[in-house]
């Protein structure tokens, strides 16, 4: 295994978000969020970009602004049984060899980081690769700030990610790694993944990507150089709302 060369970005989408219903249809700066993810994606330039959602009323934005969507099953647990689904719907001969899933409320993404995440997968020996940053220590005892615990050379800008905890780890002197939930995946990687059992400190921690570490999967870590802000409740939304609103 290789770099991919030719990857696929698929933007999960869900009508009924459970802290925020219709977060993907709430405008932001004058369009809806999942057409603002979808058009940075495209612009981005790191390869083909689709909108994989769960109901029409999405499906039908995406489209309107020039979008390729693709209708997933409703009753799918999560973004990335969703990601796996559509991959498989819009490439059944594996023509793309990645898959980038990025999350439709992450509304700065921008193509450095969307190069970032590809890079861990020149690594023949990783199966998924992420992304993570230098934590703001005003976050260290934030559980809602995931720490990304990194096999990190120095100065290198990709690492091997050994866990991941809501928790202050590790401990001890030295820059803590705030992970963002931005993934890309070979192709057979993804589908591993969706088809293995949740794992034990999957449920403990309520972060997916332990299940992969629990199972043997080599997760790949990239470092970039800004906070991804996600719009997760109806304060996130309203903070970017004023944050757009404001010159300068």
């Amino acid at each position: 295994m290789t770099a991919p060369v030719n990857p696929i970005v698929i933007i999960p989408a869900r009508l009924a978000a459970s802290r925020l219903p219709r977060k993907m249809l709430e405008q932001v700066g004058g369009e809806p969020q999942v057409v603002h993810v979808w058009r940075r994606a495209a612009e981005a330039g790191v390869g083909r970009v689709v909108v994989a959602c769960d109901a029409a009323e999405i499906r039908d934005v995406v489209a309107a602004a020039g979008g390729e969507a693709v209708m997933t099953d409703p009753a799918l647990p999560s973004g990335s049984d969703r990601v796996a689904a559509a991959a498989d719907l819009l490439d059944p001969e594996d023509a793309h060899d990645a898959v980038v899933n990025l999350q439709g409320d992450v509304r700065e993404v921008g193509a450095a980081e969307l190069r970032a995440v590809l890079a861990p997968l020149a690594d023949a020996a990783i199966d998924i690769a992420t992304v993570a940053t230098v934590m703001d220590p005003a976050l260290r005892d934030d559980p809602n700030s995931v720490k990304a615990v990194l096999a990190l050379p120095a100065g290198a800008r990709t690492g091997r990610a050994l866990y991941f905890s809501r928790a202050t780890v590790p401990a001890g002197d030295g820059p803590l790694y705030h992970h963002f939930g931005l993934y890309a995946f070979r192709r057979a990687a993804l589908r591993r993944f969706v088809a293995l059992p949740a794992g034990v400190l999957e449920t403990r921690e309520r972060l997916e990507q332990l299940r992969a570490l629990e199972a043997g999967m080599r997760i790949g870590v990239a470092l970039i150089d800004r906070v991804l802000r996600e719009v997760n409740t109806p304060a996130d939304l309203e903070r970017e709302r004023a944050r757009l609103a404001t010159p300068g």
